[in-house]
Order: C-alpha cells, then structure tokens, then sequence
C-alpha cells in the first residue's frame, strides 16, 4: 500500500530525548516499510527514516528555541500532505484534530490514531461536529469518554523486538521514568520508594507547564540519599535504565491512554508496579508481568512480593503482545478496512442534504452502513426525504 504517516512536529521521528507519539510513529513508519509497503513521512526535518521524508518543519519544535508559533508550521505540513493526498490509498494522521475539516472535504481515505486522554470536556464539540472521521485508540479505556465516535478499532502500541535486551538479574533500585506532572504521580513513587527503604532512580523531563510544580511540590522530595533525580534520557539510554531496575513504578493519577513505559520495562524483563488508570488493566497480567495496586500501601507491599515474579515471563508477555510486527499488521488491516469501504461509498450516489443535530439517543451513536449495500442505499434515500440524515464526510 502507499501509506502517508502524519506525526506532530514537536519532537523528531524518532524523538532525541522524551516523546511517546512520535517514538510509536517511527516504530511503525519503519516497521511498514520493512513489510514492503511504500512509506511517506511527514515529519520535523531532523527526523531519520527509511521511509520518504517530507519536512513541515526544519527540526522538532520542542528543542527549537526560536520558535515561536508552532500552530504555523503545523499548517504548513497540513497543506503539503493534502496536496499530495492523491499519491496515497491512506493517510495516517498522529496529530489530533487539527485536520478534521481538510480531511472532510478532500475525500481520501484516512485514519486518525488519538494518542492523548479524551476525557476532556473540550473535545466533545469537536467530535460532534465531525461524527465520521475513521478513529483509532490505542486502548479500549481511551475511547470510552467518546465511545459513541467512529472508532475503527483498538492497537495497542508496539516495539520493535530487538531495540531493548532482556536482562534476567535484577537490580538493586526501583526506576521511575516519564514526565514530572502531578497526574505521573512521582510523589507516589518517592513516598513507596522511601517507605520500602530502597533506592529510587529517576529520570524524568520537566516540561514548562510542569516547572512550578516540580520546585513547589517534587524538589523538596529529592533531598534525600535514597533519590536520585537523573533527569531526560533518550533511547539509547532506557535499555540499561529500565533493565538494571528492580521494578518500574507507575504510579500514576489519570486515565492513562497507553503507557509506554509499561511494556518498555517488560521488554527488558523488568517488572511493573502500576496504579489501575486507563489502559493499565488492559497492558498489565496482575501477577505475571507485575502488580496493579490501588494505594500506596499496596504497592510497598507489591515491591516486597517481585521476588515471586519470572524476568523472563515479563519479555514473553512483551514479545507476545507488544512487538511492533503485530502493531503494523493490526494498522494495516484497519487501512485495508478503510480504503475498502470508500471504494464502496464512491458506487453510492452523493445525498446533498444538511447534516442534522443529533438529540436523544441518537446523540450517542454514529450510523454505518449496514452490510448490505442496497439497503444502505435505500435508507439514504428515505430518510434524505425526511431530513434526517447528513451527508457522509
């Protein structure tokens, strides 16, 4: 297939530091072009890839200090991909909603993977007013404050089986790794690792938004022999971080939407000791591949029981689940989907009618095709007679 990747601009592909979306867009990017497909990549100009680049900005917006506007190079790489849309059987959006009303109009098949939480009362107008943009979580928890929304499907996120290496001894500290924020919950982590009497490493960014909590609520936590604050590390860096841990805390107070961090420690056989937000009951085995505990008490008591729990069985899980060749098989059979329903839509004659406000009931679904195509075009042409249905975006 021609496949078009769209990944946000603020970090590369793949990122030189922290950045999850753009690190699952390039696992993905590479791993389709591996299974023979042909590849483009919209992406910051520094990114590396086997796939075609095309650049919307000269490098990644994050670590680029004279940037000052980056909603204007977004627009950019948004106007470089439509106009090239026609050269591909998809496009593959990473960048939230910004595309929405240029993919409505242009007609070509695409898929949006939302990478963030949903929960946010902001997006549901968005949602409304574009009820047929194809939609992708990347867990089943994600998608359940839009449930109603075009969802095409789940994929979990996946690695490339080779990038981290299995280490079956354990370490001697516990490792917190991901964004300094309260809804990350490194205070948690410090007061487990504190009340456990065992060393606790972390590498972590801060971003601007975070900055006054860190001073005002984490720095005054790291005063002690028992913290090491290490800071943002890259790729390169995580393999011997999150292997020579004892376990990985993860402790978090959101409806997380993945968590990478989860199979990147089980990739290298460490343990996960996680708080039950989000996608984490779908991600973790409780007993197999780490513990899911609901308070900090518990979770002291998880660290005391890892001893019980095989490093190996913890790569297995991450192997059997959470390899990037099943993550761009499950990609590539939702853009099979896709591209084979609007082959079909272009035999239906268009129905040029307002799209009307949903009430009720109706407010929470979206309506599909039924299978059978000259039912569907039927029902079209009734009920554009009663005005109740609007024209498919």
């Amino acid at each position: 297939m021609r496949i078009a990747q769209v990944s946000p601009l603020y970090e590369s592909v793949p990122p030189k530091l922290y950045g999850g979306t753009e690190r699952v867009v390039s696992y993905l990017t590479e791993e389709l072009v591996r299974q023979g497909h042909d590849v483009t990549l919209f992406a910051s100009g520094d990114s590396v890839t086997s796939a075609r680049l095309i650049a919307g900005s000269p490098r990644s917006l994050r670590l680029d200090q004279t940037c000052l506007d980056p909603l204007a190079y977004n627009v950019v790489m948004l106007d470089k991909v439509f106009r090239a849309a026609h050269d591909f059987d998809i496009i593959h959006f990473h960048t939230d909603y910004l595309h929405f009303p240029l993919s409505r109009r242009y007609g070509v098949p695409n898929v949006t993977t939302m990478h963030g939480r949903l929960d946010l009362p902001e997006l549901v107008p968005i949602f409304r007013q574009f009820p047929h943009m194809k939609l992708v979580s990347i867990s089943d928890a994600q998608r359940q404050p839009l449930a109603w929304a075009n969802w095409q499907g789940t994929v979990h996120h996946g690695l490339p089986i080779d990038l981290y290496h299995f280490k079956g001894r354990p370490g001697r500290y516990l490792a917190f790794l991901g964004r300094v924020s309260p809804e990350k919950g490194l205070d948690r982590a410090i007061e487990i690792a504190k009340r456990i009497g065992m060393k606790l490493k972390i590498a972590a960014k801060v971003d601007k938004a975070d900055h006054e909590y860190f001073k005002q609520n984490i720095e005054p936590l790291l005063n002690d022999p028992l913290i090491e604050f290490i800071g943002e590390i890259g790729e390169k860096d995580k393999d011997d971080f999150l292997g020579n841990a004892y376990a990985l805390l993860f402790p978090i107070d959101w409806p997380e939407p993945f968590g990478m961090v989860m199979i990147e420690a089980m990739a290298c056989g460490t343990p996960v000791i996680a708080f039950p937000g989000g996608s984490v009951p779908e991600v973790m085995q409780d007993g197999v591949n780490g513990f899911i505990c609901t308070s900090v008490d518990e979770a002291v008591q998880a660290v005391e029981r890892v001893s019980t729990l095989s490093r190996w069985q913890c790569r297995q899980v991450f192997e059997e689940r959470f390899s990037a060749e099943r993550m761009a098989k499950d990609y590539v059979a939702i853009y099979e989907h896709v591209t084979m329903a609007a082959a079909l839509d272009q035999k239906v004659p268009a129905v040029p009618i307002e799209l009307a406000q949903p009430t009720g009931p109706a407010a929470h679904a979206v309506m599909a095709p039924p299978a059978n195509l000259h039912s569907w075009e039927s029902a079209l042409g009734q009920r554009s007679q009663d005005g109740g249905l609007g024209a498919r975006g």
